[in-house]
């Protein structure tokens, strides 16, 4: 059975409209067949969008137009460009994006990368890199909704925010180098003396720009998490889980949390959480979602590179490479900060010399990529 599935995927994926349509049919079968499923994941959709994602996306998504009306790029790029673009072979203005994405994770970073793109800021070629490397998970989410909310403990939430960081600074060295065709400065200037626009213009202007990208990212969320509780619910896709658990000798709950995962992060992420493995295998499975992100964030990513022709097979490529260091990274931080094996017997003491280690980790991932630039250009 599993080798025909393969087989029926292949010649499907020649043609990816007969793919879509299927897929799209699947879901209104399964609305006609089993309502409530579909409602409840509509329901659970705009819920996790209007109450977790909306509040703090959309003023976010005003205030930096509003930055970037104002010419705060060119501001960004005098101040952080030096010490977060050199290293990672970025011009200097594609700080701001980088900013934007360690601050606010996905899909901020693919959005202000095209933006810098759209306003013939950075070259192509930059913003293909730029858009695998300003690419992470929300400091909030994983510290708050992983860390805290899933794993009960806020310093493993800082170690998979660590190896998240780390895993971006690692796909930097793996995707190809190549020279940008630096645009003049003068040409970059996202406003000048002649054509400053009133701040109520801009104000309106950011809004709109603001409603449009919240609803279109709140239109992913609710789909995919109707596709998710659509799989979640179906006997044949539980049963094909349950034989691949038991052939492959996977416990059920990683491989049941790994596909939802590669479909909608959140819910990947709280299953694996949830199981009663130790903390060393759920931090080495959520680190990998966490880099990966999801179809979902991929095709929110997608919603604003494909207007610009950027590959969604290459971005996809390097986003699975992003996961498996992701993984990587935090399971090694996960052992080097976290060498006892109880969490909860630890006393002040030594709660205390954990946070000191985390705070000096991050002191030394924001200073490394420096050492390393001022070193290679030294050679």
């Amino acid at each position: 059975m599993l080798i025909l599935t393969f087989i029926l995927l292949y010649f499907l994926l020649k043609d990816k409209s007969i793919l879509i349509i299927l897929l799209c049919s699947f879901i209104i079968i399964n609305f006609i067949i089993n309502p409530n499923i579909c409602i409840k994941g509509s329901l659970l959709g705009s819920q996790l969008f209007f109450y977790k994602v909306f509040p703090s996306l959309f003023p976010f998504l005003i205030i930096t137009n509003i930055i970037m009306s104002f010419n705060g790029i060119h501001l960004y790029s005098k101040i952080f460009g030096k010490i977060l673009c050199y290293p990672l072979g970025l011009p200097k203005e594609s700080s701001f994006a980088l900013l934007v994405s360690l601050l606010c994770g996905y899909p901020l970073g693919a959005k202000y990368s095209c933006d810098l793109y759209e306003r013939k800021i950075i070259d192509y070629r930059t913003c293909s890199r730029l858009l695998n490397i300003a690419s992470n998970a929300s400091p909030l989410f994983i510290v708050g909704s992983v860390g805290v909310a899933m794993l009960n403990d806020k310093k493993l939430g800082y170690i998979l925010l660590l190896g998240n960081y780390l895993s971006c600074f690692f796909i930097s060295l793996v995707i190809k180098r190549k020279s940008p065709n630096y645009i003049k400065k003068e040409n970059y200037a996202l406003t000048n003396n002649k054509d400053v626009k009133n701040f109520g213009d801009i104000l309106k202007n950011s809004v709109e720009n603001s409603i449009n990208t919240s609803l279109s990212v709140g239109g992913f969320i609710i789909i995919f998490t109707i596709i998710s509780n659509i799989i979640k619910n179906s006997i044949v896709i539980n049963t094909i889980l349950k034989n691949l658990s038991s052939l492959f000798k996977i416990y059920p709950s990683i491989l049941e949390g790994l596909t939802f995962g590669m479909v909608e992060m959140t819910n990947g992420c709280n299953i694996i959480a949830s199981t009663n493995l130790d903390s060393g295998v759920k931090i080495l499975f959520i680190g990998f979602l966490l880099g990966f992100s999801g179809l979902c964030i991929i095709w929110q990513c997608s919603s604003f590179m494909s207007k610009h022709g950027f590959s969604l097979w290459t971005y996809s490529k390097y986003k699975i490479i992003q996961g498996i260091f992701g993984s990587i990274c935090s399971y090694i931080l996960y052992k080097l900060m976290l060498v006892p094996k109880n969490l909860e017997t630890f006393n002040t003491a030594s709660s205390k010399s954990i946070n000191s280690i985390i705070f000096l980790g991050i002191v030394f991932i924001l200073i490394l990529p420096n050492i390393i630039y001022r070193f290679r250009k030294q050679l």
